[in-house]
């Protein structure tokens, strides 16, 4: 009973670790090419950035690539304002369906 328990709590951790290690950054303090280099390196992060109609700060999560979607989305470009660039190219995630699939 012990050996079960210890390997479901195991697997708790396997599953849950990643999800909750993702990264946050304030796109605006950074250039275009280091939010490009960051999403490479990580896969994955969260990016900040406020509104362009002046409005609440917005946040998405930007991905490397398909791989860091889940089954049934795909990776779309999207752009982000930075430093050096108002419209720096990055993909996200959106999810595939009949009417647009990817």
């Amino acid at each position: 009973m012990r050996i079960i328990a210890a390997a479901l709590v195991l697997m708790t951790i396997t599953i849950a670790g990643p999800a909750s290690a993702i990264s946050r950054y304030e796109s605006l303090g950074k250039t275009c090419a280091s939010v490009q280099q960051l999403i490479a390196a990580e896969r994955a992060v969260i990016l900040r950035y406020p509104s362009s109609r002046g409005g609440p700060v917005l946040y998405d999560r930007y991905v490397a690539g398909r791989g860091q979607c889940d089954i049934s989305d795909y990776a779309s470009r999207s752009y982000v304002p930075t430093k050096d660039n108002p419209a720096c190219p990055v993909y996200n995630c959106k999810p595939s369906s009949i009417f647009n699939p990817h």
